[in-house]
């Protein structure tokens, strides 16, 4: 954002496009946490930068030894990783609180989003659909139940799911493994149906996430960028809000408050 009037200007268009639109959504990134002091794992500062990428086949090892990554996992308790740390610390921010907002107000419909870090049910969202899991969940990788992390007491080692018998493990998704079905299922017809696609704080390249709002352009959706870096989808967006989500997206539910209650003259 080099000056105050083309933010302003991008605002207008941002909000214009949300109170016409009948279905909008958000697909949220790292970005929105970052300013929660919630670390990214990528770029400056990033946890990968710093400490190298973590195994790419964790998924296939946890399959190969589940009991073996549980006693690791009770073990990691002990001794709280600077991730685990900064995320039990986080709270939501402004950004989080502004898409609880526009929920409750009716402009958004859904929120899918990258982060596993449970901020956007703190700020009060409730349509939320969590790609790479939630970290205060368990899921079963067989039938997709999940429970809360404390309500699944067991001294089984691996955990079995009593429904369907099939493994329990945490519910964020890990390298190597597919995002869950029902979790899929849910993204692509939030993007098949969306008129409207805020992206807030992604940076457009991980994958599947970064097709949703592809889907919903081709399908003649518009796409709002909220994030103070270009990325692969900027040129094709019809707003860009040049700021961090928790400057933007406060300014951005007034401005479409202020033209619900008083819209533009034909």
């Amino acid at each position: 954002m080099t000056s105050q009037a083309p933010f302003d200007r991008e605002l207008d268009k941002a909000a214009g496009i949300i109170n016409a639109s009948t279905y909008a959504i958000a697909l949220v990134g790292a970005g929105i946490s970052v300013e929660s002091g919630v670390p990214p794992f990528r770029g400056p500062g990033g946890l990968w930068t710093k400490h190298g990428e973590p195994p790419m086949d964790g998924y296939q090892r946890f399959l190969a030894d589940p009991a073996g990554w549980w006693a690791e996992r009770l073990a990691q308790q002990e001794r709280m990783s600077e991730f685990a740390h900064a995320i039990e610390e986080a709270k939501p921010n402004p950004g989080h609180l502004a898409l609880a907002e526009m929920e409750r107000r009716g402009y958004l419909k859904h929120i899918i989003t990258q982060n596993i870090d449970n901020l956007h049910q703190e700020a009060g969202s409730v349509a939320i659909t969590e790609i790479h899991g939630n970290r205060t969940k368990q899921r079963c990788i067989g039938c997709s139940r999940r429970w809360q992390r404390d309500d699944f007491v067991t001294d089984q080692v691996p955990p079995r799911c009593p429904d369907c018998g099939g493994l329990v493990k945490s519910d964020t998704v890990m390298f190597g493994e597919p995002i869950p079905p029902d979790a899929m299922e849910s993204c692509l017809r939030e993007a098949e149906q969306a008129d409207c696609v805020l992206l807030v704080g992604t940076s457009a390249v991980v994958y599947p996430a970064a097709e949703l709002p592809v889907i919903a352009y081709r399908r003649g959706a518009q796409l709002i960028e909220v994030n103070p870096q270009e990325t692969p989808l900027s040129d094709v967006c019809s707003a860009v809000l040049r700021a961090p989500s928790g400057t933007a997206l406060p300014s951005l539910v007034k401005r479409v408050g202020e033209l619900a209650t008083n819209p533009p003259s034909p």
